[in-house]
């Protein structure tokens, strides 16, 4: 008498989505067989202690195997050592390339070089991050800053054809990519009420508007660079406070729209002179790099704290600076609205982020 035995053989890699988060955030094997215990999973699955210990070290192993290919996604999809279908590949990418808040807080605007890196013990130290998982998230940046940073074409673009992360990463990568190449003061003590996702709003309006792409989708470093020809030409909008008649009618047509529709119009009309001034002489100091490298600096004490020592409301905030920005078209005396519109379109938006409590 013959039995019939059917036999199924599968090499699908396993990946135990709470051990790969424990190795993503640095924890050694012996601290993540511990956090393991502590969940309650040996109650859960009758595993013994050296179970859980051998099947923790196998899924290391795996891990530290995959990171080479996570180092360039696109070989991990290629690749046919490791059997693993495409929303774990997926899964694997993204959460690999997955940041902290605290961590981006503390190098956004900073130099991707050894000198950074060397900081990241403080750092750690600081926010409670492991320095492994420290390092790995510098390393991801820094990776992704020089493989796209000769690159023509969309920066957001080009961050998700060669790493293959979400719409939303990429973004987030784009402007951590953008305020690394233009070395942006993130760090003053007046600044750490904004968070990553504040510089990042303000990152991506900068590329959509400030940028050498924004006017030519074929120049080199397109999203990566400043156009050095708009920055030159901010400083034409000096006259908009160099010319009494000129900001003394500025004023007027303002207050004129606003009168009875801001809850601040005294503080508004008392200060207009003064807001003006701070931020169109912003613009015009952006020929310089140090002050490109401050513009967050002086944007918050010209214009945040001014607005924020008079109590404004954020409504208060938006309706003066749509009407600030729209009156100056009816300057008969300006010559540059164009420059103006890709101007304070920009900063208008950037504005109303910093103006957040």
């Amino acid at each position: 008498m013959t039995s019939e035995l059917d036999i199924f053989v599968g090499n699908t890699t396993l990946i135990d989505e709470d051990v790969y988060r424990l190795w993503l955030d640095g924890y050694s094997v012996s601290d993540a067989v511990a956090l393991r215990v502590r969940s309650g999973i040996l109650e859960q699955t009758g595993a013994t202690a050296a179970v859980l210990q051998s099947d923790t070290m196998d899924h290391y192993r795996t891990f530290q195997m995959l990171e080479r290919l996570l180092h360039a996604p696109p070989k991990l999809l290629h690749q046919l050592i490791f059997q693993i279908p495409p929303s774990r590949q997926a899964l694997l990418i993204e959460r690999y390339y997955a940041f902290d808040e605290a961590f981006v807080r503390e190098v956004l605007g900073k130099k991707l070089s050894k000198g950074t890196k060397k900081d990241l013990d403080d750092i750690s130290t600081k926010t409670g991050i492991t320095l492994k998982s420290c390092r790995r998230q510098f390393d991801n940046f820094k990776r992704v800053f020089k493989v796209v940073e000769e690159m023509r074409g969309s920066l957001v673009d080009n961050i998700q054809q060669h790493f293959l992360l979400s719409d939303r990463l990429a973004r987030d990568y784009a402007a951590i990519v953008f305020f690394a190449n233009n070395r942006f003061e993130t760090g003053k003590k007046k600044l750490q009420y904004l968070s990553f996702g504040d510089f990042a709003f303000c990152a991506e309006l900068m590329i959509q508007n400030w940028t050498l792409g924004a006017v030519d989708p074929q120049a080199d470093d397109m999203d990566m660079d400043l156009d050095k020809e708009f920055l030159q030409d901010l400083k034409e909008l000096k006259v908009l406070v160099a010319d009494k008649d000129l900001l003394d009618l500025h004023k007027s047509l303002v207050c004129t729209a606003l009168r009875g529709k801001l809850g601040v119009f005294s503080e508004m009309e008392a200060n207009f002179k003064n807001l003006s001034r701070g931020l169109v002489n912003v613009a015009a100091k952006l020929t310089h790099n140090k002050d490109v490298r401050d513009l967050f600096v002086d944007l918050v004490e010209k214009f945040v704290e001014p607005c924020r020592s008079d109590h404004w409301p954020l409504n208060d905030v938006r309706l003066f600076l749509n009407q600030y920005s729209a009156s100056v078209h009816s300057l008969d005396g300006f010559r540059h609205q164009a420059l103006w519109d890709r101007y304070m379109g920009t900063l208008r938006g950037c504005l109303l982020r910093l103006c957040h409590d």
